[in-house]
Order: structure tokens, then sequence, then C-alpha cells
């Protein structure tokens, strides 16, 4: 059969009750029967989400009526007897307000394609006209998306038109539509636009885009030191960040020529201050983190999603490259470009390594695990996962840490773990949307750090990442100039848990294995009373100024209720323990 478009119509009709009304057109259906599905995960957040409970309600129009499909299984439906052309319509609810799904009031409206376009199987290669309808008195409403823009004449009720390649690409370009603050800037020639949607009064655009543009231009060049060629030109003229803020927001959803984020308003900087606050650099290594993902993940993939397969999990031992080293170079980039200075770099790398050692889970389940459990596990995390888990983005990033400066030290400084990726570079993601696509293979990744830089890593990968020993940071960091020691933050007693507010009172968030509350019985969601007959207050200070009256080694009555029952336990306090890292440069002797 001859290849037609498809055309898709996103129409936000309903912004009060959160609902957008999406059309699919086919011209010419290849069979008797067209199946229909809606993806159930979105690439980059390894979770099946379900995306298909949010359709209130699907038709399909064919022969000059409507009908109504029959549902195989939670993600697909098929039409019957249909002839000729084919239109199915669908009501979303969207009311997911993260980077993951889709969300419209009467403020904007964003979505994910993974969220609104559903699939026409058989029809996957074909190409994709989207046509966004403005939303009945939003007349100052606008389209941001990184999706090109078609040029064939709009339709008098279009805010935009946009084509894609292939349906692939037509669910990798998010949409924000609203009236949001923009800033433009080009790194390397390449055009970035940055978007926020949210209110924040005096927001400064000018220092943002000057910072976000020195970590973009350090990223193309660390890729491409030659040329200097952003990677996303392949497929979009422009790379967008559609950031969303919130009170206390943060995340990031990595696509091939945009990302989707969620920031808190508190860490972005606004006119006429001196100082960016402090929380700046957390949004920086936000933005570093997700562009990175531009070449590590986005092309440069492992071969389990070389294609994605969107109705079922698709398992890989690797994302420990893909979440960790990006991790791992997300603050590396902000240092490298300048926007922030060495000091402040160790303290985020020394931050990091305190966190990962926080959790006995480490010892526990390798990255390898990690990574192929990450559906099941890391993205369903209870009360006990720092005690059962490893995270392959954060202790990942340690390995990369780990491998870079094994690699430096064994080459006399002339290779690094940049030599690494730029080979991964050329050899999987260069030319990945054009031609056929392969990913690396789970157990490649050795042998490309050996052609790269001559450095055997098989015994560091063995023990670091399919078994769970800790990266010898200690020796590593002393063998580039650098001091890790650990030492107490303050010397007020301790119980090995973390804590929460509920009401007036404490409640205990999680229990650390082998500490003093997990000796004495204590369990997560226990609401702490009172300690030796004094009432506890609703914040973990306020019981850290009860403990301080007291020395390691001491016996504590902790009242709790558990459930509607009051319990008495016996605690026996800790030492605080040597846990917070802390780097210096080593001292010229």
């Amino acid at each position: 059969m001859k290849q037609q478009t498809l055309r898709y119509t996103v129409d936000p009709h309903d912004l009060a009750g959160h609902r957008l009304r999406i059309t699919l057109q086919i011209e010419q259906v290849a069979s008797a029967s067209q199946v229909v599905s809606m993806p159930a995960w979105i690439p980059g957040s390894y979770l099946i989400r379900d995306f298909s409970r949010h359709i209130e309600s699907i038709r399909g129009r064919h022969g000059g009526r409507w009908h109504a499909p029959k549902k195989l299984d939670d993600h697909r439906w098929v039409f019957d007897r249909c002839q000729g052309s084919l239109t199915v319509e669908i009501v979303v609810y969207a009311w997911d307000l993260s980077v993951r799904g889709a969300h419209v009031d009467d403020s904007h409206a964003f979505f994910n394609g993974t969220s609104v376009f559903l699939k026409p199987h058989g029809l996957e290669h074909w190409p994709c006209m989207v046509d966004i309808i403005r939303p009945a008195g939003q007349r100052g409403w606008r389209v941001y998306t990184s999706m090109p823009a078609s040029t064939t004449r709009l339709p008098a009720d279009s805010l935009g038109r946009f084509m894609a390649p292939d349906y692939d690409a037509l669910i990798d370009h998010p949409f924000e539509l609203g009236r949001p603050a923009v800033v433009r800037f080009e790194a390397c020639g390449a055009k970035h636009s940055m978007v926020f949607t949210g209110h924040v009064p005096n927001l400064d655009l000018a220092r943002i885009a000057r910072d976000v543009k020195r970590v973009c231009e350090a990223q193309i060049r660390l890729f491409d030191p030659v040329n200097a060629r952003a990677p996303f030109l392949d497929s979009a003229p422009e790379y967008v960040f559609m950031t969303l803020v919130t009170a206390d927001g943060y995340g990031g959803l990595e696509h091939r020529a945009s990302t989707a984020l969620v920031c808190s308003r508190q860490d972005l900087p606004t006119k006429h201050q001196e100082k960016a606050p402090d929380g700046y650099v957390t949004f920086l290594g936000l933005v570093s983190h997700e562009y990175f993902h531009t070449w590590n993940v986005k092309r440069i993939k492992p071969a389990a999603f070389v294609p994605y397969d969107l109705a079922r999990p698709n398992h890989t031992r690797l994302l420990w490259i893909f979440e960790g080293f990006t991790s791992y170079y997300d603050d590396l980039m902000l240092v490298r470009s300048g926007v922030i200075d060495m000091p402040t770099y160790l303290k985020q790398l020394a931050k990091a390594i305190t966190g990962v050692h926080a959790g006995p889970g480490r010892l526990k389940q390798s990255l390898a695990n990690s990574s192929f459990d990450a559906w099941t596990k890391y993205y369903k995390q209870d009360e006990n996962a720092p005690n059962s888990i490893s995270s392959y983005y954060a202790k990942g990033s340690l390995v990369a840490l780990g491998l870079d400066l094994t690699i430096r030290r064994r080459s006399d400084n002339r290779h690094s773990l940049d030599d690494v990726m730029r080979a991964l570079w050329q050899q999987f993601g260069e030319h990945f949307y054009q031609g056929q696509p392969k990913g690396l293979s789970e157990t490649g990744f050795v042998q490309i750090v050996k052609q790269a830089t001559g450095v055997d890593v098989r015994d560091e990968i063995a023990q670091w990442v399919e078994q769970t020993a800790d990266v010898p940071l200690e020796k590593l960091l002393r063998s580039q100039g650098f001091e890790l020691n650990w030492i107490a933050k303050d010397q007020t007693p301790e119980i090995g848990a973390t804590f929460k507010p509920h009401g007036e009172s404490l409640t205990i968030r999680q229990v650390i294995e082998g500490g003093s509350a997990h000796r004495a019985g204590l369990s997560a969601g226990d609401i702490l009373v009172a300690c030796n007959g004094l009432r506890i207050g609703n914040s973990a200070n306020s019981f850290k100024q009860l403990l301080a009256a007291y020395q390691p080694g001491e016996t504590v009555q902790l009242q709790a209720f558990r459930g509607d029952v009051l319990q008495a336990r016996m605690v026996k306090l800790a030492a605080p323990a040597a846990s917070t890292c802390e780097i210096k440069p080593l001292k010229a002797s």
C-alpha cells in the first residue's frame, strides 16, 4: 500500500475539565481491521504507567458512521470491517502534574506524545502531521515544541502544524501551550529555547540563558571537539527546555531534541539578586543532566532499547551507564563550563558520595541487577528501599568517577572517561536516526573502554557493577591530588532513622538496618510521641534537640503509636557516625 500521512489533531476543548480531544485520521486502512494502541510507558521513566487509563472515551468513524472498537487488552483496541478511511477520536483526561504525562488547565497545556497519540499498528513508519487547535478564549497562547513545523498553510483555528517522520519521532517531542516566559540563545551555532511555565516574579532569564549556554557548549564540544555540532540538528531546528515551575517540584525527562523539567520556584534566580539561591546549582545540574541525555540514552542506547517496545518492560543491565554516567557528568560539566567553581563542585561530589554510603542496600544489590530491576524495585520504592536497593543513578555516578580516575591513573592522564563517551558516540550515537540504528550490547562496554583508552577495566566492572563492592574512591582520588575524609556532622547521638512531620508529631520515614531504632523494634510509620516523658515535636530538629541532652551509649524510652496502639521502646543511643564525606585538594608537601 502506498505510504500516506497520518493526521493527528489535538484539541484542548475542555480546559476547566482538564481534557484533550485527539483525533487520528487514516486515509486508507491497511486491512479490514485496524488495531490501535496507547504506549504503556514512556522512555526514560522505567515503569509501566498505563497511559490508556486516562482515556475517557474512544470511537472510530468509517463507512459514514461512528463505531465503538473492541478492546483487546489494557492498551489495544481493534476496529473491525474498516473500509477506506478511518478516523479515531479519543478524549484524554490530562491532570498529571509531572514530566511524564499530560497536564491541562486554563493557564497552560503540556503533554507527551505517549499520553495522547494512538499508534496505528502496521502504519508506524508513516509520516505524521499534528495540528494543535487554539483553545476557545485563549488568543495569547502559543505552541512550544522541538517538533519541526510544517510549511503548509494553517487552518484558521490552528495554533500550529508540525511534522514527524514516523510514530517513534511523534511521541518524542513534547508540547507546551500557553503564555510562558521564554528566552533564546545559541550554543555552538545551534538554537536553544528555555520555556518557563509558572509564576516567578522577576525571573532572571538573562542569567539562566548565559549559564545554560556555557553548559550546552561544553557538552557539545565534549562529544564533538572537532566540529562542535549539536546532535539534535538531525531531527529538529532547535532544542527546547520546557520547565514547569512549582512550589517544591524537581524532576526531568529527556527527549531527542528537548527536555521536560519541573523545578522549585525557590531554586531560580531573580533579577537584582546579588547571589543566586543555593538551589540554583541543583537546577543547573538538572538541566545539565537532561541535556547530556541528548547523547547518552537518546542516541547512544542499550541494544535492548533498539527499538523500544512500549507495550512491555524493556530490561537491560546497563542503566548504570546511561543514567549513572549522566549523573556523573551533570555536575562535572557545570565546573568544566565555569558555571560553578571547584570548591562548589567538590561539595556536590561529596554530597553524592555521602548519599550513596548512607544506604546499606548498596552492599546487597548489584548495579547490574539494580538496572534490570528498575521496573519492579527502583521505580516502586518503599520505606525499606535504602536497606535493600542500590541506585543505578547515584552509585552509577560513583562507578563513572571510579572508572574516570582509574583510566587517568593507568594511562598517565593521557586518557579519561571522555574518550570512552566519544567512542560510544561514534559507534552507536552519531548516526542513530539515520540508516539502521544499533545499540550497546549487554557485554560490550569493557571492550569499548579498552579500544578507546587501552585500559582493561574487567576487574573493576566485575567488582563494582556485577558484584556490590564500593568504589575505592579514597585511593583513586588521592592519585589525582584529592583527599577524601569521613567526618561526623556533630556530636548529637542518633537512632538510625529518618523522619517526616505528622501533624503535631513526628513519624519515622525509614529505619536503617543495624541501627538503634532497628534493634529496639521501631518501624517505619511509627508516630513518635515522647522521649523520656518529654513530648517530641513535629520536626527532626526538635527531636535532635531532645537527644542532645544525652550521651552515646545511654538508653532512652521512646513512646510511639503504631496504628492506634501506644508502645514504649527502650533505645540505646548510638554515637554519631563518621558518615559525611569531605573532599579537599591535597596539601603540597
